[in-house]
């Protein structure tokens, strides 16, 4: 089957689709009656979620979620305070100064754009790399004639104008800093905490690689075959050691997901997850409660990449998701593992003293603590201060993450001409240049209108963090620019309907796209502001990694065995995701503490409950913001902001030439997926096989159905790659 027959089975899947929806609307009308009548029977005074969850075909734990009156009790006290599991991607910050309606005028940030007569560089740019500043120039004559280029290309396809239509309100505030000396007590760092060079080297831990689906697992030069039965947690464990030493204490998953054996049970695969991995371990197993300096206690519940710690006496183990480093693909254990000995090789000349830990953060974060300085008088030899909780928290709750948004008629055609996957190489190594230190300093509106124009320049132009109100210019027929909050933990949209006004936060990088890009200046107040002061904490670090990706990426492409080539490539998304997962551990996100009790017996104050069978409860809590040496969020939200930005607009000033969304033409911008464009303009950026470069991944090049969600956007990414490969191989 061809790339186009496999797109017209799509269209006959899709029909499919909405047959299956209408069935699963009239069984949600069912389940929705289900759950009426077991709220009914809960009035009953000797009800029990165990005799009404076999009648209802539910788990326990699902009654209780419908009725928690029927779970157990909560006391006011519970057992002692468990160890702390790693934090979750949708973690909810702490407690912040509640937001508030925002009606005072702030400042008006003017046309600060240089025109080419003016000689000087903003003094803070002089410390930045250029490349990263994401703030694209007036056009050149060049880059208006390659804007028309690109137009001309489309103009087959038909213009779709954007109606005017009502703006949904958005439902999620953020938090704001306190007026006065309250919140500026806030801007300052956490007293006796600071991230410094280890005196200490990691203790390596012995690795295993399953494949849960054919059996085979494969420790070190040792490949077995095992039978895991239903691949349980007490059956991987049984399996393993029965052949592999007690030494052994991690074990990757390279392909099985048996944690999702019964998802068709439950409503979301985190509970699924949830339910694999708080199953009986048996054989004297329990959950490993200890910890050290590289050791954490506990149970992470993620949907697809878990980590299981467990203990038998002195006998520690984790069962982890390869999934976690790279996508495997068709690759068996042994290339599995061979790629962990390629990365390692490629670090340890990078760090005489590397240790690949059980995930690329905690491995990223390790890392890097090994490149602050550590000779006595150089900047920053006491190590690199922590800022205030208050400002963690507030960073936390208003610093997105990498760009995802699926943009619909009538932002783009209903029918596409083609569809283009633009993907930036390395991305993130791009963006640690330069970051914010110390304790940031605050600009206010007054303080912000009291500057000069080079002032402000170089205020927008360093490590800098924003609260801004925005208008969108009236006529805008792009995407748009600036992320603002909409309803969900955490979400964020861009709006782009001219003449909305919203509050929000922004990096600067940001910032200067809006006010600098090549189609129209944006409206920007000015409502708060942080400033750091501009260093590299991540430069070396960041070099010393992308120096292992172009070794690992060479050896990809010169290997001369299949095997090697394809263990090379794996190790060089390893590092990737080093880099890309180490950034986000400076994030430092709340912790989430987990643990169990026996039925019957309570849980702590506030815990959630979110496991239960016949004998255990499995609760977790929130447990705030600890005292984490390396929690460096203003890196972290720096790098998102520089990513987001060079998404939009950035220079490749070897080439002389612009590239991002905002130099495609208007409604040809389908999708962003973090460091991807989907277009449907064929554009020839160039690339040179450098962190930031922006290469075709994909290509459809007959007309098709637009995406409307996400998983029809990663279905045509798929398509896009197949048909890019098979037209470079006909032209081979």
């Amino acid at each position: 089957m061809d790339a186009k027959t496999y797109t017209t089975a799509l269209a006959e899947l899709r029909t499919l689709r909405d047959d299956i929806k209408k069935a699963r609307a009239a069984l949600a009308k069912l389940e929705a009656e289900r759950g009426r009548r077991i709220v009914l029977l809960a009035e009953h005074d000797k009800a029990k979620a165990d005799r009404i969850a076999p009648a209802a075909g539910l788990a326990v734990i699902e009654v209780v979620a419908l009725v928690p009156s029927l779970g157990p009790a909560v006391p006011a006290s519970g057992p002692d305070a468990p160890s702390p599991a790693p934090a979750l991607p949708n973690d909810h910050a702490a407690p912040q100064t509640p937001a508030q309606e925002i009606t005072a005028s702030g400042a008006v940030v003017p046309d600060l754009r240089r025109t080419d007569q003016d000689a000087g560089v903003p003094e803070s740019v002089e410390q930045v790399d250029p490349s990263q500043t994401s703030a694209a120039a007036v056009m050149s004559a060049a880059e208006e004639d390659q804007e028309q280029d690109l137009k001309g290309d489309l103009q087959t396809t038909p213009v779709v104008t954007v109606p005017t239509k009502e703006v949904p309100e958005v439902e999620r505030e953020l938090p704001s800093i306190p007026v006065g000396p309250d919140g500026d007590r806030w801007f300052a760092v956490t007293p006796n905490l600071t991230s410094t060079r280890p005196n200490f080297t990691q203790q390596a831990r012995a690795m295993a690689f399953l494949d849960t689906t054919t059996g085979v697992l494969v420790h070190r030069d040792q490949t077995v075959r095992v039978q895991l039965g239903a691949a349980s947690v007490a059956e991987i464990l049984a399996a393993v050691y029965a052949v592999l030493p007690a030494t052994v204490e991690r074990i990757y998953i390279t392909a099985g997901d048996p944690w999702h054996a019964d998802a068709a049970r439950h409503p979301f695969l985190r509970d699924a997850v949830a339910a694999w991995l708080n199953a009986p371990p048996g054989d004297g197993w329990t959950v490993e409660a200890s910890r050290g300096k590289d050791r954490m206690a506990g149970h992470l519940v993620h949907p697809r990449n878990p980590v299981g710690r467990w203990q038998r006496g002195e006998q520690h183990t984790e069962i982890r998701s390869v999934g976690e480093w790279f996508e495997v693909g068709d690759a068996d254990p042994a290339t599995v593992r061979d790629a962990f000995v390629e990365l390692w090789k490629a670090l340890k000349i990078q760090w005489s003293d590397v240790t690949l830990m059980g995930s690329p953060s905690q491995t990223g974060r390790d890392l890097w603590t090994r490149t602050i300085p550590a000779k006595t008088g150089a900047k920053w030899a006491d190590g690199y201060p922590v800022m205030s909780e208050e400002i963690r928290g507030l960073m936390h709750a208003t610093a997105g993450q990498g760009r995802t948004e699926l943009i619909l008629p009538p932002n783009v055609p209903e029918q596409l001409p083609r569809l283009v996957e633009l993907d930036r190489t390395f991305a993130y190594a791009k963006h640690t240049w330069a970051s914010g230190v110390g304790a940031p300093r605050r600009i206010t509106p007054q303080a912000f209108a009291a500057m000069s124009d080079k002032e402000k320049t170089n205020a927008l132009y360093a490590p800098s963090h924003w609260q801004v109100r925005v208008t969108v210019p009236d006529g805008w027929e792009h995407v748009g620019i600036l992320p603002a909050p909409t309803a969900g933990d955490r979400a964020w949209e861009y709006p782009s309907q001219g003449g909305r006004t919203f509050v929000t936060w922004a990096g600067g990088a940001e910032l200067n796209v809006a006010l600098n890009n090549p189609i129209a200046p944006w409206r920007i107040e000015i409502l708060d502001g942080l400033v750091w002061q501009s260093g590299d904490p991540l430069k070396a670090w960041s070099k010393k990694l992308k120096d292992a990706w172009s070794l690992l990426q060479s050896k990809a492409e010169l290997h001369g065995d299949e095997r090697g080539r394809e263990a090379a490539r794996l190790a060089s998304r390893g590092v990737r995701s080093i880099l890309l997962y180490g950034i986000g551990g400076f994030a430092q996100r709340p912790r989430i503490v987990t643990g169990t009790v026996p039925v019957g017996q309570d849980a702590p104050d506030g815990a959630q409950i979110i496991g239960i069978d016949d004998e255990m409860i499995v609760w977790q809590k929130g447990s705030g913001f600890s005292r984490d040496p390396n929690a460096h969020p203003e890196w972290s939200a720096g790098v998102w902001s520089g990513a987001r930005a060079a998404l939009l607009s950035t220079r490749m000033r070897e080439d002389d030439v612009s590239v991002g969304a905002l130099h495609l033409p208007a409604y040809s911008v389908v999708a962003f997926r973090t460091d991807a464009i989907y277009t449907t303009a064929d554009v020839a950026w160039p690339y040179h096989g450098n962190p930031g470069d922006y290469l075709k991944k994909g290509h459809i090049p007959w007309e098709l159905t637009g995406p409307r969600t996400e998983d029809e956007l990663l279905s045509h990414q798929a398509i896009g790659r197949e048909a890019l490969a098979e037209m470079q191989e006909a032209t081979r």
